[in-house]
């Protein structure tokens, strides 16, 4: 009875690594060994393989065969399990309970490989999720109520530790069916204009100097409630994300005034539980860190 060969998952990572970095020098770094070493095992790899997998441009620059990108997807998704099963069973014992708290657009496009992820490597571990707007959750944060949250910049108040997750532009948002963004004055669907949102205050300010009309049509403290005006095709909104519900689509560049950046930022509370809190905001950090890498190879 003959057996499917097994790639060894060394080599596969080792791969990954320069694929991602897009230099060999950094890949040997990354794995504590020589350069001369990870060339002999990306040649093993192409050789069990039987195809070329990586190129090498001027300045040693790496570019990926369309094998290659193929073999990365599915690398990714092959050393995440593995790294999960060794986790599972060499990772301390970690039980308990740790409030997250989330805004609900972040809480759609990220939490679900959070917490799945999470919940493979620390089975033991329940996670209380509360979704509510930015400054809601920091003032969660900010009382003791929850032990760590994710929320938009402009929200990170003083005196509580914080890791940058995801920096990006602000981006136009209108509905998949009507066209909004080509009304004048352009139709508004913000955040409330006393809950401090810096979003809002960017759009308006890139609105003002671009000299375009527009009018405040639409408010809500939650994504959601602004998602609903826009879906109807009767306003347009702004997110940092890349991802968006259905009926909803992202406007190219250049169909309304550019916006500034924008980040997310992972707040940790003064005293949280231990050590669950930080079990998870490592895989939170990991998952985003990962996101963005895939954004970036897009």
């Amino acid at each position: 009875m003959s057996t499917t060969p097994t790639i060894d998952t060394a080599l596969l990572r080792v791969f990954a690594y320069i694929a991602e970095d897009g230099s060999f020098t950094r890949a040997a770094e990354r794995v504590g060994r020589t350069q001369s070493a990870v060339s002999m095992q990306v040649q093993r790899l192409e050789q069990m393989l039987g195809e070329t997998l990586l190129l090498r441009g001027k300045g040693g620059q790496v570019h990926l065969t369309s094998h290659g990108r193929y073999l990365l997807e599915r690398s990714r998704d092959l050393l995440a399990i593995n790294d999960q099963i060794w986790d599972a069973f060499h990772a301390p014992t970690v039980q308990g309970t740790v409030r997250l708290g989330t805004p609900d657009d972040y809480a759609l496009r990220y939490l679900p490989a959070v917490l799945r992820r999470f919940a493979l490597s620390h089975p033991a571990v329940d996670v209380e999720v509360m979704c509510a707007p930015s400054y809601q959750v920091v003032q969660h944060v900010q009382d003791g109520d929850l032990d760590l949250a994710l929320c938009s910049d402009g929200h990170t108040p003083k005196g509580l530790e914080s890791v940058l997750l995801w920096e990006g532009p602000l981006r136009w948002i209108t509905s998949a069916k009507h066209a909004p963004h080509r009304m004048d004055p352009l139709p508004l669907a913000l955040a409330l204009e006393t809950h401090g949102c810096t979003w809002r205050r960017s759009v308006l300010g890139a609105l003002e100097k671009d000299k375009r009309r527009y009018r405040v049509a639409y408010t809500s403290a939650s994504l959601t409630g602004t998602h609903t005006p826009v879906m109807a095709g009767l306003a347009v909104t702004v997110s940092n994300v890349t991802w968006v519900p259905e009926g909803l689509r992202l406007l190219p560049p250049g169909e309304l005034p550019a916006l500034p950046n924008s980040a997310i930022q992972l707040l940790k509370a003064r005293k949280p539980a231990q050590p669950v809190t930080d079990v998870l905001a490592a895989h939170i950090a990991a998952t985003f860190e990962e996101e963005m890498r895939r954004s970036e190879a897009a």
